[in-house]
């Protein structure tokens, strides 16, 4: 594990990519790694695009990996699709349209199915991206699966976080719901070549002025991605943000957010797994039949089941 390590913190993206399979595959060698990578982070810009299906966000990603790399920066993308939720398996098919970066020794792009994980993201996202932050990626891009309303989750991932919105799909009725606006640091309107593109703008600047952010107003940038027009606008936006969140308290209390999201995930985790091996156990003594026949109850279970996890003496 060593080893593979101290390769993957040199930049061999062999090594970085066996990694992330580890971690995503709940391996036992995962907390290991991530206990020797930890330490290595927190200098890259992890920047969230997340928005409804359709909105362009793989191409625009596409387009801004070119500029963060004519910028001179090392970029690692994670692109999360949606799973099959009865086999569980996923097409994986963003990378597609990212092809002509993926030879680049300065890009690392790796598709993650979300395995039934609600909010946009999955459940070893937050451990992929510290992998590549710490492996000497100076921006790390973040696609959510483009779920709709649910892909909050990126909020607690990302120091920048960019909603696509595209006209004539119904994102002027979108963006008045509640948790679209406030996960929002940069609005880019994609596809902006077509009719109702304007109106998409003035809405969003309108609930900006309905109800302003203390700190940070986020901008509103107009982009075509697939003729590329408007992206280094978006990119001057997302470096924009970066620069005040570096010299303000909001991306402190940001950072030390993330920090406690990762916590209470761990916790979480770790809780669950040892929840489901006394359930399991449980099960194989019978007790389904108990609750069948009605000898017992599903909340008194619950209850012995928690009492056996959190008091195991007892």
């Amino acid at each position: 594990m060593n080893r593979l390590v101290d390769a993957a913190l040199s930049g061999d993206h062999r090594a970085i990519a066996r990694l992330i399979s580890l971690v995503e595959s709940g391996a036992p060698l995962a907390d290991g790694v991530m206990r020797a990578i930890y330490p290595k982070t927190g200098r890259a810009h992890v920047i969230g695009i997340t928005g409804s299906p359709g909105a362009g966000k793989s191409t625009l990603v596409d387009k801004l990996i070119g500029q963060f790399l004519d910028a001179g920066k090392s970029v690692g993308v994670i692109a999360v699709d949606p799973s099959s939720p009865f086999s569980g398996g996923a097409i994986l098919g963003d990378r597609l349209r990212m092809q002509g970066h993926a030879v680049s020794d300065k890009v690392f792009i790796r598709s993650m199915g979300s395995r039934g994980s609600l909010g946009g993201v999955s459940g070893a996202t937050g451990e992929a991206a510290l992998i590549l932050d710490a492996c000497g990626k100076d921006v790390v891009i973040i696609e959510t699966v483009g779920v709709g309303q649910s892909e909050v989750d990126i909020v607690k991932l990302a120091d920048t976080v960019c909603l696509v919105l595209v006209p004539g799909m119904g994102d002027d009725v979108q963006i008045m719901k509640a948790g679209i606006m406030e996960i929002a640091d940069v609005f880019i309107v994609n596809k902006a070549d077509r009719d109702g593109a304007d109106k998409v703008v003035a809405d969003v600047r309108m609930m900006l002025d309905i109800s302003p952010r203390v700190d940070w107003r986020p901008p509103v940038v107009k982009t075509c991605a697939e003729r590329g027009e408007g992206v280094g606008d978006a990119v001057k936006a997302i470096d924009s943000h970066w620069y005040h969140l570096m010299s303000s308290q909001e991306g402190r209390q940001r950072r030390i957010s993330r920090i406690e999201s990762q916590v209470e995930g761990i916790l979480r985790r770790e809780i669950a797994a040892m929840v489901n091996r006394v359930w399991e156990d449980r099960k194989d003594h019978g007790v389904l039949e108990e609750l069948l026949e009605r000898r017992t109850d599903p909340y008194s279970l619950a209850e012995e089941i928690l009492d056996q996890v959190l008091s195991p003496s007892r």
